[in-house]
């Protein structure tokens, strides 16, 4: 039986599931409780979706390998999201199109396939949660082609880094985390942050990019500083 704490995490974090309605709630007992370690796989390309998989804590990453062996991000998962393409496999019954691993320690829950169908047939409340999660997510995705079809890498990196920076202004990543998000090669990854470096705009730390200068590179990147 599940840990009573996981259970109260879990629902505090996805808290649209305590609205289900009570025989619904009871197909929710199926879901187990999965962790995974830093670097660790969450699911390979090929692999068939077994469960609809919501984070509790920590984050994964979903990303693309391309034959020459170049990597570019897909998006994140964090606390209190799901993964598009798990619910998008699930659905069509296709397998992972992509790749995922733990960027930190992850928990997660996992609601078996079955029950996730059940309730996505019998549960308007759930399907509406599925659903408003998988738009969500699309939504992303869709950016994410938009940058790479008509943003150049300049612009990618910069809102990269605000994206990823911390209260404190570091991005705990290194030169080559930051070209396989982006899918491009760590030299030139570096040869902008050199650039930025000497404006006074980043400081390159080793393993991590702090970024000193928020509004000039906001303002480079089309974006808000925050």
């Amino acid at each position: 039986m599940p840990n009573p704490d996981l259970i109260s995490r879990w629902l505090a974090t996805f808290p649209d599931l305590t609205e289900l309605d009570e025989p619904h709630r009871a197909e929710l007992g199926a879901t187990q409780f999965n962790r995974l370690r830093e670097g660790d796989i969450a699911y390979r390309q090929g692999q068939q979706c077994q469960a609809y998989v919501m984070c509790i804590e920590g984050q994964t990453r979903v990303f693309k390998t391309s034959e020459s062996g170049r990597e570019i991000l897909l998006y994140q998962v964090g606390p209190g999201e799901t993964c598009v393409l798990t619910t998008s496999c699930l659905m069509a019954g296709s397998p992972f199109p992509a790749e995922s691993t733990a960027e930190t320690d992850v928990l997660h829950a996992a609601l078996p396939a079955s029950a996730f169908h059940r309730l996505m047939v019998e549960s308007p409340r759930f399907r509406k949660f599925v659903l408003d999660n998988y738009g969500d997510l699309l939504s992303s995705l869709i950016t994410l082609v938009d940058e790479v079809a008509f943003a150049s890498l300049d612009l990618r990196l910069a809102r990269r880094l605000l994206a990823e920076a911390n209260a404190q202004g570091v991005v705990a990543k290194t030169h080559q985390q930051l070209a396989l998000d982006l899918g491009s090669v760590r030299e030139v990854i570096s040869r902008y942050l050199a650039e930025w470096e000497r404006m006074g705009w980043v400081h390159a730390s080793r393993g991590s990019i702090e970024v000193t200068n928020r509004s000039a590179l906001a303002s480079y990147g089309g974006g808000e500083a925050t």
